[in-house]
């Protein structure tokens, strides 16, 4: 079976779209569907073309594929659609947009353990990946400047992550010109390891990234036993390798339900963090957060003041105009939910995925592989004994016909052979529907044992992986 090809299967169409003449005008019922139509058209038809071929796409409630958000209140609701025209760029011209991005970044920091939570350096960005890009820059800065300080060569920078690192991490390193070196994980360690930490870092290392909430699996990294094998390479040899934690998923879980982990900027080796505002902090998509242990951990090279608008504006992300509702949305989340709202969220999530692990894990096809212990997401693999006649992909790809989106994948390089199945439990997954997935799941794993075995198997191409 091939690999879905939008493009390709896009130029099977038909050159022209066809309209419903019931709401159309005179001379609006054949539309160019790949260029622009001479005249203009109702704005009732426009809408109705595009709503009607958005009938098509899965039901986001139903996605359980990705991390990102897919429900606010109604409240919420009505913020979005008051605030949607803010440009978080123009700080000149919405001031008090400026201001209350201000305030999140102060709050993360706080959330955190800052040491210096009210001058510390941070921003918001369209997402995590963002984030990440950001924190390996100035990475990358800041060994550059301790190298050439030393008389040393700067042409040979390399960082370091384990093999289930996002592939944004892959990305930066393609982009920046970083030598990315993979510590590979097992069976028995499906994480960075902190002495295959040691053992691939040297004197171009300009940091070491430790993940909180792994992609595959939904795992917290060992981020303070890879920090102590740090500080012990350090101890031993005066070589001082930063960290960053890339918490795009945990960043908004660990403070709330394991408070007690130390992950954070309270160990002094991690310099930089960033998080998804629209994971688990609960916001559309798309909007992130980094953030500097203290000021003097951000290179101010990397920051640009600009004369526009109005005023001489600091900054330093990667985009320049971007939408501010999000901002104001992460905000209102934290208004309305404060601490105690974001636990009892999350630990409604980790409930339901707990719940989930249970009931799966008593299926014949199926053993656990995480629980939901760290992040609330599961993965199951199948059981090697239990049948030749279907895979993960099969039954991916006969949950969709209940909606339900679930993706199955192989794992990072060394458990290739393993491929698995992950449930991401967000707000808006409650236990009602998680009862209704387990009996749909239930009835797919039926059908595929009564089909015959000539059914050809799905493949890692004909299913999607979610972040």
């Amino acid at each position: 079976m091939s690999h879905w090809n939008p493009r390709r299967t896009q130029m099977k169409l038909p050159p022209e779209l066809t309209i419903n003449p019931l709401f159309t005008r005179e001379g609006e019922q054949n539309v160019p569907r790949f260029h622009i139509r001479d005249q203009g058209m109702l704005p009732e038809t426009a809408y109705q073309i595009i709503h009607d071929e958005l009938a098509l796409d899965g039901n986001a409630r139903l996605n359980l594929a990705t991390f990102v958000g897919t429900w606010m209140e109604p409240a919420a609701d009505l913020l979005y659609a008051e605030t949607f025209d803010k440009n978080i760029i123009d700080k000149d011209e919405y001031p008090q947009t400026a201001a209350i991005e201000e305030r999140c970044i102060r709050i993360l920091a706080n959330l955190w353990h800052s040491p210096h939570p009210m001058s510390t350096v941070g921003v918001s960005t369209t997402g995590s990946s963002e984030g990440c890009m950001l924190g390996g820059i100035a990475l990358k800065r800041r060994w550059q400047h301790a190298r050439k300080k030393q008389g040393k060569p700067i042409d040979r920078p390399n960082i370091v992550f384990s093999s289930a690192v996002h592939v944004v991490w892959e990305k930066f390193a393609n982009y920046w010109d970083v030598e990315p070196r993979y510590v590979n994980i097992t069976k028995e360690r499906p994480y960075l390891d902190p002495k295959g930490v040691r053992d691939a870092v040297d004197e171009n290392t300009i940091g070491v990234i430790a993940i909180l909430g792994v992609t595959y699996t939904g795992i917290y990294e060992p981020v303070a036993e890879i920090a102590k094998a740090l500080d012990d390479l350090q101890a031993r040899t005066g070589l001082d390798i930063p960290m960053h934690v890339d918490a795009a998923s945990g960043g908004f879980i660990a403070p709330f339900l394991q408070p007690d982990l130390v992950w954070d900027f309270r160990l002094p080796r991690v310099k930089s963090i960033n998080v998804s505002g629209h994971k688990y902090g609960l916001v559309y998509p798309g909007i992130g957060w980094v953030i500097w242990r203290k000021a003097k951990d951000f290179p101010d090279d990397l920051v640009f003041r600009v004369s526009y608008l109005g005023g001489n504006m600091p900054t330093f992300g990667l985009n320049f105009s971007r939408p501010g509702a999000q901002v104001l949305l992460q905000y209102y989340n934290f208004l309305r939910l404060g601490r105690e709202g974001y636990y009892q969220v999350q630990r409604t999530c980790q409930s339901v995925a707990k719940l989930l692990s249970r009931e799966i894990s008593k299926m014949g096809p199926f053993k656990i592989l995480t629980s939901g212990t760290d992040t609330p997401v599961i993965t199951w693999q199948m059981k090697t004994d239990y049948t030749s006649k279907w895979n993960l992909y099969d039954l991916s790809r006969q949950l969709r016909t209940y909606g339900w989106q679930v993706p199955a994948y192989s794992m990072p390089p060394d458990l290739e052979d393993i491929t698995v199945m992950r449930v991401v439990v967000r707000n808006g997954f409650s236990i009602d529907l998680a009862h209704l997935f387990l009996l749909n799941l239930e009835q797919a794993v039926t059908f595929l044992d009564s089909s015959p075995t000539t059914t050809p198997h799905g493949s890692k191409t004909d299913n999607g992986f979610h972040h």
